[in-house]
């Protein structure tokens, strides 16, 4: 099978630090792969994953240019869909397309006479509840939580063909860490992810803790120092920044609660690995989880609250512990070593794994094949 995957213009593939769609593209095509399967993956021309061809427009990741005001970057993502269109009318070869790029890929594959489209749905359902609401009938879906499927408008929801969750990769993640007191929040700066929930309560109960992750793009705190210092800085008022200026940073004191900015590679790893626990104080609906399966796999028990994809991903009381209210929370950190880092491993290795996700995508794209023949 022949398959272009779409992973979008707007970061390498595997992504530097930060890149949850990409990281995702980056451990699937290797294990589709080591299936037979080939690969034409349209990306950017930075992108180091090993594929079979490599198709894009841009040389690096558009991601920064989200910031500028939107007549300023709309074009991005169109230019890169008629790249991709155009590889598809020049040729005759490809069995499937992949699509992971959210509205405008479904919307411009949608018309266009081509082999047959899967669509993955990565974010919150409701963003564009007028799109969803009349989903292209010509284009199949699937989500990546049944939590995040429940929430769909009616007629997508009826039109997908079910959920396969995230994955992460398995092999070499052994780091040789011991485990030490910090607790660690792994992810971008934003309110969703609820970081000022961590610091409170991690500095209430005396408990270090550990915030990683780039805020607005921003990847260090001197970057973040020169936007906070400037009330004309383009993302001076952006919703991150303030969330972070606002609500973060008076809990940081650089040594019960710390932000380290983003970390990315054996560094990020090793930064789990070494973790009491991974928290997730969550304040919206999350719909895929890849964190935590990511913890999951460096054996870091999960503690977040119960929303979204959660209680679909962590096994309360044997590979995480899940909290209704923020008050519960605090009571499952303070018992976190109740719980067995080789469970959480071992629930990584059964349900979370490369191959595990592959084989789910590979029977979709036959299903998909086969209904479109």
């Amino acid at each position: 099978m022949k398959v272009l995957i779409n992973a979008g213009p707007w970061l390498t593939v595997p992504p530097p630090g930060y890149g949850g769609i990409e990281n995702v593209v980056a451990t699937l095509v290797p294990a589709l792969r080591e299936r037979g399967v080939h690969v034409v993956l349209a990306s950017v021309g930075a992108s180091t994953l090993d594929v079979d061809e490599l198709i894009g427009v841009y040389d690096k990741g558009q991601f920064t240019e989200l910031q500028k005001p939107y007549n300023q970057v709309m074009g991005i993502a169109h230019a890169h869909q008629a790249r991709l269109v155009a590889e598809l009318r020049a040729r005759d070869d490809i069995d499937l397309v992949h699509d992971h790029l959210e509205v405008v890929g479904p919307a411009i594959l949608s018309a266009l006479d081509g082999p047959p489209v899967l669509h993955t749905l990565h974010w919150d359902l409701r963003k564009h509840p007028d799109f969803y609401g009349a989903f292209p009938s010509s284009i199949a879906v699937n989500g990546v939580s049944e939590s995040q499927l429940a929430r769909a408008p009616e007629a997508l929801r009826a039109a997908s063909l079910g959920a396969i969750h995230l994955a992460t990769p398995l092999t070499d993640r052994d780091l040789g860490a011991t485990r030490g007191d910090h607790f660690v929040v792994m992810g971008r700066i934003c309110q969703l992810k609820g970081q000022h929930v961590a610091a409170r309560l991690c500095q209430k109960l005396g408990l270090p803790l550990v915030l990683a992750g780039p805020v607005s793009g921003r990847n260090t705190p001197a970057e973040l120092d020169v936007v906070a210092q400037n009330p004309y800085h383009p993302l001076y008022g952006h919703p991150d920044v303030r969330y972070h200026l606002d609500q973060v940073s008076r809990y940081l004191d650089d040594e019960l609660v710390r932000w380290v900015g983003a970390v990315a590679g054996p560094a990020r790893d090793y930064l789990y690995a070494s973790a009491r626990a991974a928290l997730f104080p969550i304040q919206w609906d999350e719909p895929g989880g890849t964190a935590v399966v990511e913890a999951l796999a460096l054996g870091v028990p999960p503690i977040g609250l119960r929303r979204g994809c959660l209680p679909e991903i962590i096994d309360h009381g044997r590979t995480g512990f899940l909290a209704d209210t923020e008050e519960e929370l605090a009571e499952w950190v303070l018992r976190v070593d109740e719980l067995d880092p080789e469970e959480c491993r071992a629930e990584a290795r059964r349900r979370f794994s490369p191959s595990v996700m592959a084989d789910r995508y590979l029977e979709l794209y036959e299903r998909v094949a086969r209904t479109a023949a």
